[in-house]
């Protein structure tokens, strides 16, 4: 065993350190040469700025002017100074703190004026590492009259060099000393345990004896039988769950919601029909890793809503292949049937060019609707390139789907969210007998704000082509009636909440969406409670991030300008001014993944973000603790259901939203009811969450008493407010909300040509 722990751990730090060193020397390389490039780039602008003056002084034998034009640039940032030489190599003009330097004229002005052309060179001299940019003077005939050389002090980059270095080597340090204790570990648990876990688990799982919340062991030694065994045990396991959770509600007269109830409820409202849904994201992803294709589910609410519906009904994804190996994995009509190890649907990947990705996705889209419908003082921005690409792409989705549903009888659509405004006008004059649904999953402001937008009407156009527009709260639903009231000639009806255009029926209604809410067994009484789980977890987590504090909050947030995470860390300093007794005890933790960055206005928050948080640690940073702790990337649902678990209070503060699904995350993920959350009175999440501290985010000073108070709240108080709270997404969870969005449209009354309605018969109508 012991020579087994060698062989595997020298090879891996050699690897590792050899990797390392040949990345980090390219990374040095390049980044040298840029600060090279950048000091010769700003000589040429300045040689070229002064050669001009100095010629005209040549001309006039003006001394005295090229001694002024020497002193007055010899006082720039890193500029040592500027030296004039006449055509024999005699200095006419020198910044006197080069004249210890240059004894004569220097031999790059000599090769300059000799070959009539500018060079630029780095030189050691004297023991500074100088660069001199060296270019010929000439006379109005065109005679090289001199030279002139441009002297910078390049020692800053020979220091970055060495700074970068001492960096690499700490870093290779640490991840060979990681290496280390990673093998070790995987050598003393990773052999001998798997097998025996896997028989324990297979005997629990025979026997009927294993937790339905039990980890599946690793199967790494046991491919490729892993796959179907683990895909067997899922099964079973969760056909267990929604047994006994069944059997539970049953006896306990509740009504909550699961996949299963989501599932027949719909199925008996499609009345044997399919169910379409088009998205933007894709519910599998094929990205390529080396050589193997990896198969990526994206962290999203809408495909745990949708997807028990789709495979009831053998129903179709319609989604953008983004996966850089998606097109390998499909038919040549582009059809993938999903999920991979159990396939009940139909995945549908449409394919955009990158000109069309960036115009109708990061430009329409997410530049110009985004900020016009979160009023998140981002001016938005309305190309008429990007509108083109927007209808093209809308275009490209309606025909995809219309392909799809070519053989089914009054089917079923449901587009999400403001990627396809178009695309329900575009898909009824096709079909008119087709039920579809649009679900805005923005807010949509009010009548003043959204006709800054030039294309109103036809958005509005498109968007009514829907028989069934769901917003998140009433509100939205009021605004987006006064819109259509003041942009567009229709008949609006206030009672019913409908518009009628173009003799077709249209209803508003809101359907606030939710989060998966996992039941969890029945807490037991605060004086029999074993030692808290849940500060385990925490210890673990404070351990990981490597703080010692008493109080954690925490914040889950794409890094985006709606979402209001400068000001909160704004709170957080605020917060300990006025309570100095908790510097040193609390620290606040940002999750911040990053999103669309290449978009300008998201690449400066993202630094501003980083350049706060570092501003306030510098303020009260101690030794073993700091206020903030930023952490940039993407987490997963499991990774973050421990940092809810662990928090003290959950801050969740945007400027505006639609929703936030992350305040019910943190919610559902509390069943030990603890935690607070304080939550911004500007989402839609407010709306129904109104025992949690309520807050404006633009008020510093109001959230910094609520972190306070939060954190000085009577236990029994806190835990009473988070009891309801999470009441209330337990009842009005993800798949309730599928259910009544799919309720309401199934009952829609279709308004279609008297023709298809006698070919449509009573599948046509699933009241």
């Amino acid at each position: 065993m012991r020579l087994l722990r060698v062989r595997l751990i020298v090879p891996l730090i050699l690897g590792i350190a050899l990797v390392s060193l040949l990345s980090s020397w390219y990374e040095v390389h390049m980044a040298l040469r840029g600060l090279r490039s950048d000091l010769d780039r700003r000589s040429v602008v300045l040689g070229d700025s002064l050669v001009g003056n100095v010629e005209r002084a040549l001309d006039r034998g003006s001394d005295r002017d090229l001694e002024n034009i020497a002193l007055r640039f010899g006082n720039r940032e890193h500029l040592a100074g500027i030296a004039i030489c006449d055509a024999g190599g005699s200095f006419l003009a020198i910044t006197p703190i080069l004249r210890p330097r240059f004894l004569t004229c220097p031999p790059s002005v000599v090769r300059a004026m000799a070959g009539n052309r500018a060079q630029g060179i780095f030189l050691d001299s004297g023991g500074s590492y100088l660069h001199i940019y060296a270019l010929p003077v000439h006379r109005e005939n065109g005679e090289v009259a001199g030279g002139m050389a441009i002297v910078d002090d390049a020692g800053y980059i020979r220091d970055e060099g060495w700074r970068m270095w001492r960096q690499i080597f700490l870093r290779v340090l640490l991840e060979a000393l990681l290496i280390v204790l990673a093998t070790l570990l995987i050598v003393r648990w990773s052999i001998t345990g798997p097998i025996a876990n896997a028989a324990q688990w297979m005997r629990g799982l025979r026997t009927g004896r294993i937790s339905p919340r039990q980890e599946v062991p690793d199967y790494d030694f046991f491919r490729p039988l892993a796959q179907e065994v683990t895909t067997f045990a899922e099964s079973l396991k969760q056909a267990r769950v929604a047994a006994e959770t069944e059997a539970r509600l049953r006896e306990q007269g509740e009504s909550l919601w699961t996949p299963e109830r989501l599932a027949v409820h719909v199925r008996s409202r499609l009345g044997g029909s399919r169910l379409f849904v088009v998205a933007n994201r894709e519910p599998y992803m094929h990205l390529r890793q080396g050589k193997a294709v990896e198969t990526i589910v994206p962290a999203s609410g809408l495909v745990t809503a949708l997807e028990p519906v789709l495979r009831t009904c053998d129903g179709t994804w319609v989604a953008h292949g983004a996966g850089d190996a998606d097109m390998e994995m499909v038919d040549p009509h582009g059809r993938l049937r999903v999920p991979p190890d159990d396939p009940r649907y139909t995945l549908r990947r449409v394919w955009l060019t990158k000109e069309e990705e960036e115009g109708y996705y990061y430009g329409f889209a997410n530049e110009g609707l985004w900020p016009l419908c979160h009023i998140a003082h981002t001016r938005p921005l309305f190309r008429s390139s990007d509108w083109e690409h927007y209808q093209r792409v809308n275009r490209k989705f309606a025909e995809a789907v219309l392909e799809e549903m070519q053989d089914t009888e009054a089917p079923v659509l449901l587009a999400q969210d403001y990627h396809f405004a178009l695309l329900p006008r575009l898909v009824k004059q096709q079909r008119p007998e087709v039920r579809v649904a649009i679900f805005w999953h923005i807010p949509w402001p009010n009548p003043e704000v959204f006709g800054i937008c030039p294309m109103q009407r036809e958005l509005l156009d498109g968007l009514l082509g829907a028989d069934l527009i769901g917003f998140h709260i009433q509100s939205h639903c009021n605004n987006f009636m006064q819109t259509v009231d003041r942009a567009l000639e229709s008949r609006a009806d206030w009672e019913h909440f409908s518009v009628r255009r173009r003799d077709h029926l249209t209803l508003v209604r809101p359907f606030p969406i939710s989060v998966e809410f996992q039941e969890e067994k029945p807490i037991p009484d605060p004086t029999s409670r074993p030692p808290d789980v849940a500060s385990v977890e925490r210890n673990a987590l404070l351990k990981e991030l490597g703080v010692d504090t008493l109080f954690l909050g925490v914040g889950v947030d794409r890094v985006d300008y709606t979402k209001g995470i400068l000001e909160r860390l704004l709170a957080v300093e605020r917060f300990l001014e006025r309570y100095p007794s908790y510097q040193g005890k609390f620290t606040f933790v940002q999750v911040g993944a990053p999103s669309r960055t290449h978009i300008k206005r998201y690449h400066d928050l993202f630094a501003e973000v980083e350049s706060e948080a570092e501003r306030i640690n510098w303020r009260f940073q101690g030794e073993r603790w700091k206020p903030i702790v930023f952490l940039k990337r993407q987490h997963s649902h499991e990774e973050l259901r421990h940092f809810y678990r662990a928090a003290d209070v959950c801050l969740v503060t945007s400027l505006h939203d639609g929703m936030n699904l992350v305040a019910k995350e943190f919610l559902a993920a509390r069943d030990d009811e603890e935690g607070m959350l304080v939550l911004s009175r500007f989402t839609g999440a407010a709306h129904e969450l109104r025992d949690a501290i309520l807050v404006n985010p633009y008020d510093i000073n109001q959230m910094s008493q609520a972190i306070h108070f939060a954190l000085e709240m009577d236990s029994a108080d806190r835990r009473a407010r988070m009891r309801h709270l999470r009441e209330v997404v337990k009842e009005n969870n993800v798949y309730r909300w599928a259910g009544n969005l799919m309720a309401d449209l199934c009952g829609v009354r279709l308004d279609v040509p008297q023709e298809l309605e006698a070919s449509a018969g009573s599948k046509a109508s699933v009241a």
